[in-house]
């Protein structure tokens, strides 16, 4: 349906939050008309909010040629389902909640017409039990894009054993369409990223709590010893608190006691502590 190294001419995006919002930009920059759909008129506004500001960032920054008006003349935003009919490709942004995601990805289906493609960003729930409740499995794949979107050179192109060997090969080319790496993995508990970051943060978190050293101290030891970017708890931070307990809590029964989170982690998120959103994590964002 679409050539290798170009994105679908008409792309939507089920939430405009952070994540949402910033897909919808990696589209829009990429050439597409993007079509974001909120739960209600509010969410809807907050949602243009967000991909404009994130626009209006990349023309400054001269990552884009296109002027702003050219760039949000391509945006819609609404709260009708029925907005995913012209289509190509819908790319589902909600809460990572199985129940929640597995009914919204069967309304949008619903809208769509046999030759478009629909993918999941989640990071870490079963791509292939999602499949199992879509009329068309084979049409449909996970692309979990990295917070924050503009800025992360990766996208994880997670296949589900139903997944057609045709939209494997197409996500691929979206993703370098976007500049960025596609990493493919097999759907797997937490896939390949997940697993990865999230074993490490929950051992920095246990360290943590157990006194080993600061939380400014562990990070400064992963950043320089092991030249990672971001340390893994200023990550946490940045990602939610709350979203790393929700997968480590998935990770923990479908892998086992490895994953399961920290007491600390649980004490944080229950007193709101959920990292850069609302100001305090493993640190302090005030600023």
């Amino acid at each position: 349906m679409n050539a290798v190294h170009s994105v679908p001419e008409k792309v939507g995006v089920l939430g405009g939050g952070r994540m949402g919002a910033g897909i919808a930009h990696a589209f829009l920059t990429a050439g597409a008309s993007v079509v974001v759909v909120e739960r209600d008129e509010d969410a809807a506004e907050g949602a243009r909010r967000r991909v404009t500001d994130a626009l209006l960032k990349s023309v400054e920054r001269g990552t884009t040629t296109e002027t702003i008006e050219g760039l949000t003349k391509r945006l819609a935003v609404s709260v009708d389902y029925a907005a995913f009919g012209p289509c190509g490709l819908v790319v589902e942004a909600v809460p990572e909640d199985f129940e929640l995601k597995s009914t919204a990805l069967k309304a949008v289906e619903g809208q769509l017409a046999p030759t478009a493609w629909l993918a999941t960003n989640t990071s870490s729930l079963s791509i292939g039990k999602l499949a199992e409740q879509l009329q068309r499995p084979g049409s449909f794949c996970g692309l979990h894009f990295f917070n924050p979107v503009p800025a992360s050179q990766l996208v994880e192109v997670v296949l589900a054993p139903q997944t057609s060997t045709e939209l494997a090969a197409a996500s691929k080319g979206w993703v370098e369409a976007l500049g960025k790496t596609a990493v493919v993995v097999h759907d797997a508990p937490g896939f390949a990223s997940s697993r990865l970051g999230v074993a490490i943060a929950l051992e920095a978190m246990r360290m943590v709590e157990e006194g080993v050293a600061s939380a400014e101290d562990i990070d400064a030891a992963m950043v320089l010893g092991y030249k990672h970017p971001v340390g893994p708890l200023k990550t946490t931070d940045i990602v939610g608190l709350d979203v790393r307990l929700g997968i480590a809590e998935y990770l923990h029964t479908t892998l086992g006691d490895r994953f399961a989170p920290p007491q600390i982690l649980r004490d944080k998120v229950a007193k709101g502590e959920l990292g850069r959103k609302t100001g305090k994590g493993f640190f302090s964002w005030d600023s």
